[in-house]
């Protein structure tokens, strides 16, 4: 149970409102139970909704697998159940199987980066580090950290509040099976 509930839509001042239909016609999504709950205060929605842009910074710099995979890995490596599920989610409706994926060295070392960021709360050994700096360049892993620390930010926000999963993640939780 939710130590904050999501506002249900006779809660929210028309500032939300706006921003709800804002967010939904931009980024073509819904309104999740962390956005609802978000939408108690207008400013921490709009702050946690930079991870829209963020995230298509890097799909363009990685491709729509990769970073999915690299959300994925940050999200594990942070114990994020929810987020966890949501990229569980995008890989299996792509046709990817979680479990059986295929990584080349590379894809594997940035993952290890991406993992690294939230295992060890930012502290990235050199010999982690090295090969990132060796194939990407200042703006792009400015980029990546960035976004590893927004996935972090999300799972803090919804392992404080308790947010519940979506309805429409469950079937893709680890493990679920239909009765």
């Amino acid at each position: 149970m939710p130590r904050i509930a999501p506002l249900d839509s006779n809660e929210q001042s028309t500032e939300i409102k706006i921003a709800f239909i804002q967010h939904k016609t931009v980024y073509n999504s819904k309104i999740t139970n962390m956005k609802a709950t978000l939408g108690h205060s207008p400013v921490a929605f709009s702050a946690y909704m930079q991870w829209y842009p963020l995230f298509e910074e890097v799909k363009r710099l990685l491709g729509l697998r990769l970073a999915t995979l690299f959300a994925l890995s940050v999200c594990e490596a942070c114990d994020c159940g929810m987020y966890s599920t949501y990229f569980r989610k995008a890989m299996i409706e792509s046709g990817q199987n979680p479990q059986q994926l295929v990584i080349t060295q590379d894809e594997q070392r940035l993952l290890a980066f991406a993992a690294t960021i939230a295992e060890q709360k930012g502290f990235v050994s050199d010999e982690i580090y090295e090969p990132i700096r060796g194939k990407y360049s200042d703006e792009e892993i400015v980029v990546f950290t960035a976004f590893a620390g927004m996935m972090i930010a999300t799972a803090i926000f919804n392992k404080v509040i308790h947010t519940d999963i979506d309805d429409d993640l469950i079937p893709y939780l680890p493990g679920y099976q239909t009765a």
